[in-house]
């Protein structure tokens, strides 16, 4: 079993950045594929960024060049630096992972930007 915990969440200003941060528990933290997602109200959840174990990174069009997601072994955390946030990134960003074809979600952070 994994757990997810996000953080990092809150209330900025259009252009402003912050960085959530994810805890995630277990001993296969490193061979973990690990995402972000969002979701808005009333719309579909989204991925936002990705990372593989060897630390491959994926993007959405959206947020290319905006965000980085990043990951520490060792602190068994996943990161994702939001910079030059716009009122649309406003969602509830969640932490998944995937390892062995068994995946996790977290309960998510509020994330909203004020225009």
């Amino acid at each position: 079993q994994v757990q997810l915990v996000e953080s990092g969440g809150g209330l900025v200003q259009a252009g402003g950045s912050l960085r959530l941060s994810c805890a995630a528990s277990g001993s296969i933290f490193s061979r973990s594929a690990m995402a972000w997602y969002r979701q808005a109200p009333e719309k579909q959840r989204e991925l936002v960024a990705s990372i593989t174990s060897g630390g491959s990174t994926n993007y959405a069009d959206s947020v290319k060049g905006r965000f980085t997601i990043s990951r520490d072994n060792a602190k068994n955390m996943v990161y994702l630096q939001m910079n030059s946030l716009r009122p649309e990134d406003t969602a509830v960003y969640y932490c998944y992972s995937r390892a062995n074809f068994v995946t996790f979600w977290g309960q998510g952070t509020q994330v909203t930007v004020s225009s």
